[in-house]
């Protein structure tokens, strides 16, 4: 198959590292967290559905139950195997992300924790997701001390 026909996204960093850079973290999802998040979007999917049913009148709200537990699980089990197997890398000079995503150290603004992910924006806005991290404040602190900022509580 030729690259232009290519859809498959890799998982790991494919971006080279520039002379002098080295890795010094790598950031994996975490499976435990994964099907945990996938429980709660689970159980507001059914809340979701038989509240919908009910306000529409339905005498059959259980089905809302039944229907949002079944989409929430077909997408669960449909991206697990990606999901979970996406890798970050963070280098001295760079995050770099699955494919080609590169984001430099001194382009951030801010890392947060954001629902079981790690959140990190640019400052031009861009805005990255470390999802499914077991310990979101853990590679924060990794990556504010690869730039060199302090982190503290708030983070």
């Amino acid at each position: 198959m030729s690259d232009a026909l290519q859809t498959h996204t890799p998982m790991a960093p494919t971006s080279e590292l520039a002379e002098g850079e080295r890795v010094i973290a790598h950031f994996t999802g975490d499976t435990a967290t994964y099907w945990r998040a996938h429980a709660w979007m689970a159980a507001i999917a059914m809340a979701l559905g038989m509240a919908i049913l009910a306000a529409l009148g339905n005498a059959h709200i259980w089905t809302g139950a039944i229907g949002g537990l079944a989409a929430i699980a077909v997408r669960a089990f449909y991206l697990a195997s990606d999901e979970v197997k996406a890798r970050w890398d963070l280098t001295n000079r760079r995050v770099l992300g699955p494919g080609t995503r590169s984001i430099p150290l001194e382009e951030i603004a801010v890392t947060r924790s954001l629902l079981g992910a790690v959140q990190v924006v640019t400052e031009g806005g861009d805005k990255h997701l470390l999802k499914y991290q077991a310990d979101p404040a853990a590679v924060i602190a990794e990556i504010d001390r690869a730039r060199g900022v302090a982190t503290g509580p708030s983070s």
